[in-house]
């Protein structure tokens, strides 16, 4: 009998050393799901002290995750997406704008669809990108095996082809690209990229995924479905506004608007979330899932931000500092507040040391793995530099730009040859809202804060991959037919909807037969000629008819690097086309 009893406990053990090697090697590549929502502000969640949104989904989860309360983004979306994505700070990634032909991030940079894919992932992208909308900087180029998107910054905008003409109901069964191809859908967007994110999710729910839900709500245009305004029609945004607005700033009746309508996005983002976090949970699959909720920015518009100052665009706190949460309950059940400023670029690292996938060894990752602080372990970089600047185009020197590091933030808002007496110096462990400007009396900080902003920024102005331009690669198989949109043009500065303004696209031309198709916002007036010049070529045809749509058919052109530049020329006067449709045929 005793010889039974032990014979049985021996298995008991065995099983049990081998139901912990099962769960181990489970835990060595956990799920991950990357919520990332667009110009959702600090101040638009329930848990950071707006009393009016209504956040149940996201302030349950956040108290149940790990907090970082002093975590920071770039002022604007595209190069904090480009950072989530590499590690490193956007300009290094050739990403220097929103739109004006710098949102095209450079093929060779590493994402983290990239790196957990070569770790046995299966990945998916569900939302917006805003990283390029041609090969080779499609996400479907940049490691995801599943893609559902909209083009370039925004719905309704003049890069997304497929909605801006849509226009007031662009939001509201959009025509969308599923794995780089069209297709219609039905309903209001969020509800959209959220089901087919779940639908991922069942698909791989036996296997390692990494899941980014990019939601591009609640951008501008600011449209909702009824249901969700209806929750705030009669309020008034501005009673929470006015209680920590240390700016003694005033929101307008547009302003009261807007906050009603985002404030709308917002909880039908947070009911979509429920959605997703129940159906891990109901998969059985939640112990070994790491989701990760943030922000990209601050608020475009004006609003309530829990006192932080300024808004979308700025380098105070207002633009750059977001909510982010962290929950990964096989790693810890308690929740907590760290305080240690961490950023945007932190994420890949902190997953790559999660999920055991490799970073990347031939270039520099500027941030650093999370997991020790989480962990509750001191680190040499919690005092770390953090650069930030915006400006259309390319960084200005000195002008809104900034630079934090140990609780001390000097900011620029002057010229490129001001004294330190110029600047802004701020003590943030005591003067969150940054209204104490303290240079005067602080030299000898600010100079060592503007000593490393120098060292910081001419590093990065000289990047190889801002230098260089990234650039479309026309006649791949890869992509043909393929369209070139405003978001991606190059050319005069602020390049938008205009008619009349010089615009480019950056390209290597693959040798070959081609047709061309040039789309124009209004139609064209007939007796001008349609040119297409690609460098030392120029095509030119005439043109007899009043029209929106020009093709060009049969052009030759050899292999070449450089400048696609479109334009109908009528009575002296340079009209671009909208958007440009080449198809390679020979």
């Amino acid at each position: 009998m005793m010889l039974l009893k032990n014979f049985k406990f021996l298995l008991i053990v065995l099983a049990c050393l081998v139901s912990s090697r099962v769960v181990a090697q489970k835990k060595k590549h956990p799920n991950v799901i990357l919520i990332i929502t667009d110009d959702q502000g600090y101040g638009d969640l329930g848990i950071t002290g707006n009393s009016i949104v209504k956040t149940p989904v996201i302030d349950r989860f956040a108290k149940q995750s790990i907090q970082f309360s002093n975590f920071h983004v770039s002022p604007v979306c595209a190069p904090t997406r480009s950072s989530l994505m590499t590690g490193r700070y956007s300009l290094r990634t050739g990403i220097r704008d929103t739109y004006n032909g710098g949102a095209t991030m450079a093929s060779s940079e590493i994402t983290i669809a990239e790196i957990l894919k070569h770790a046995g992932y299966a990945t998916g992208l569900f939302g917006k990108w805003h990283l390029g909308d041609n090969f080779p900087s499609r996400p479907m180029d940049q490691g995801f095996d599943e893609t559902l998107m909209h083009l370039s910054g925004g719905m309704g905008q003049v890069g997304d082809v497929s909605t801006y003409f849509q226009k007031d109901s662009s939001y509201f069964n959009p025509v969308l690209w599923k794995n780089g191809k069209q297709e219609s859908y039905s309903g209001y967007c969020s509800d959209i990229f959220a089901a087919n994110a779940i639908k991922f999710i069942e698909k791989n729910k036996g296997n390692p995924f990494f899941c980014y839900l990019s939601f591009n709500a609640p951008h501008t245009p600011l449209q909702v479905p009824d249901k969700y305004y209806q929750m705030y029609k009669n309020v008034d945004p501005s009673v929470e506004f006015d209680k920590n607005n240390p700016m003694h700033l005033k929101m307008s009746e547009q302003d009261k608007e807007d906050a009603r309508k985002v404030y709308g996005m917002v909880s039908n983002i947070d009911d979509n979330i429920g959605k997703l976090l129940q159906k891990i949970t109901d998969l059985g699959i939640e112990e070994e899932t790491i989701v990760l909720f943030m922000t990209d920015n601050g608020p475009q518009q004006l609003r309530f931000t829990a006192g932080l100052r300024d808004k979308k665009g700025s380098v105070y706190n207002g633009g750059t500092r977001v909510p982010f949460f962290l929950k990964y309950p096989a790693l810890t059940k308690e929740s907590k507040v760290i305080e240690t400023m961490a950023a945007h670029f932190d994420v890949l690292p902190t997953l790559s040391e999660l999920c055991h996938a490799d970073l990347p060894t031939d270039r520099k990752i500027d941030g650093k793995s999370l997991l020790p602080l989480i962990k509750g372990k001191n680190t040499d970089w919690s005092d770390r530099a953090l650069f930030s600047y915006w400006t259309r185009k390319y960084p200005e020197l000195y002008n809104s730009m900034a630079i934090q590091k140990s609780g001390y933030k000097l900011v620029g808002q002057t010229n490129y040859n001001a004294s330190i007496e110029e600047f802004e110096l701020y003590n943030l462990k005591n003067d969150v809202h940054e209204l104490n400007n303290i240079v005067k009396t602080n030299k000898e900080i600010a100079w060592k804060l503007k000593n490393e902003l120098d060292i910081i920024y001419h590093e990065l102005i000289l990047s190889e991959n801002l230098i260089k331009h990234p650039v479309t690669t026309i006649g791949s198989k890869m992509e043909n037919p393929l369209i070139l949109n405003r978001n991606d043009a190059d050319g005069s500065r602020g390049l938008w909807d205009q008619e009349l303004i010089f615009g480019k696209w950056n390209v290597t031309i693959l040798k070959g037969k081609y047709n061309f198709k040039f789309k124009f916002i209004k139609p064209i007036s007939a007796g001008g000629a349609m040119y297409l010049e690609t460098n030392s070529i120029i095509n030119q045809m005439k043109n007899d008819t009043n029209t929106d749509l020009i093709e060009m058919k049969n052009i030759t052109l050899p292999e070449l690097n450089g400048e696609l530049i479109p334009y109908y020329l009528i009575k002296g006067k340079m009209i671009l086309p909208f958007s440009v449709e080449i198809e390679k045929i020979d």
